[in-house]
């Protein structure tokens, strides 16, 4: 079977540090982050968290990302078109909120609190052809596009929207403050003063088709991997990051050497951002400039993998390398970590994402030819 090219065609998302993705990119390259301290979420504990400021409901701003990749992409609607839908928690934020406010769970709609509800409220919003949801923790998205890839490539469908999704839900972030990985202040990927990850909250949303259009970036390749050396640390040689790279470098017949920019999953923990930088520095050397945006964004867990790919296409559209910030001492003295917005000429752009279990995604970005 002959295999389609897939090309990003629409885009757009909602994080703390811009409430579109222009307004993101500006922030990235400017070094203006987005997180700020928070007191609330712990008791006697003050934590840094990437929230967005929102007038109105979260899932209301989601709706309207959506109607603008619509307008953006010239479809009448969704009608022919797959959702596919990255999230870590779902509808749990939504239960959360009821349960605190009633301490009773009779008024939770259970459709609204598994990891299909964020499929479940769109599509009571558009139509969609069909529906399919990923929970792969901090890989949702990610995989929600290597799925959406797959889909176009074997002609399955013509239109794909892929849809990171992911709030501030409270059960998440004191689970996240059980494993002692939470930071107090604005984290610091690849220094060695790095002392932890700042969960946030993000939209993204993505067009995907099999034609392109004039500023069209193509997805070239997907790798996986499960390296499963523990369910929370990833292996600390990187083989599990190494193989996943290795593998959409493959897919898309594309030679490490020709890769400009790796933005890296890079969350700012100790364990994550020593065996990262271990693996992309097997494959790459300090040939490619390397960068973690999760400074500015915080880290948006199964948003991420999605509104990282858009910060790739925008770095590839706009031939803008994007700087890592905060980042002070880097602990890898290999890498080409850049340390401010570089101008620079690429056709190539890799994308990282991993999460628990040795779980890892990588996404292969370029330009058309």
């Amino acid at each position: 079977m002959p295999k389609n090219s897939v090309f990003v065609n629409s885009f757009e998302s909602v994080c703390c540090a811009g409430e579109s993705s222009e307004t993101l990119f500006e922030a990235i390259c400017a070094q203006q982050s987005g997180i700020k301290i928070f007191d609330e979420f712990i008791q006697n504990k003050p934590i840094a968290l990437g929230k967005i400021e929102k007038p109105f409901s979260i899932e209301a701003i989601l709706e309207l990302t959506c109607k603008k990749v619509l307008t953006q992409s010239g479809l009448e609607n969704f009608a022919d078109t797959l959702l596919v839908v990255g999230s870590s928690v779902g509808g749990m934020q939504i239960t959360e909120g009821i349960f605190l406010k009633e301490h009773a769970y009779t008024n939770i709609d259970p459709k609204l609190h598994v990891i299909d509800a964020i499929a479940h409220i769109l599509s009571s919003k558009f139509s969609f052809k069909d529906d399919i949801s990923f929970s792969t923790a901090c890989t949702s998205s990610a995989n929600a596009l290597g799925y959406a890839y797959e889909m176009i490539a074997k002609g399955v469908y013509e239109n794909v929207l892929v849809v990171g999704f992911d709030t501030l839900s409270l059960t998440t972030i004191r689970g996240f403050d059980a494993l002692g990985v939470l930071s107090s202040r604005p984290c610091q990927p690849f220094d060695v003063n790095r002392d932890g990850m700042n969960v946030a909250e993000g939209i993204a949303v993505l067009l995907l088709q099999n034609k392109p259009h004039e500023k069209s970036i193509e997805l070239l390749g997907v790798g996986y991997s499960s390296d499963a050396h523990h369910m929370a640390h990833p292996s600390p040689d990187g083989a599990g990051a190494l193989f996943a790279m290795q593998q959409a470098l493959k897919c898309a017949n594309v030679e490490p050497h020709a890769v400009g920019y790796v933005n890296a999953h890079g969350t700012g923990t100790s364990a994550n951002d020593a065996s990262e930088a271990c693996a992309i520095e097997s494959l790459f050397g300090s040939n490619a400039y390397v960068s973690s945006t999760k400074s500015i964004t915080g880290h948006t867990l199964g948003a991420a993998g999605a509104l990282e790919a858009i910060i790739c296409v925008m770095a590839l559209q706009k031939q803008i390398v994007p700087p890592n910030t905060h980042l002070v001492e880097p602990e890898n003295k290999t890498l080409d970590l850049v340390k401010v917005a570089k101008p620079h000429t690429f056709r190539y752009a890799l994308s990282n994402s991993l999460a628990f279990g040795g779980n890892n995604t990588s996404l292969l970005f370029g330009l058309l030819q």
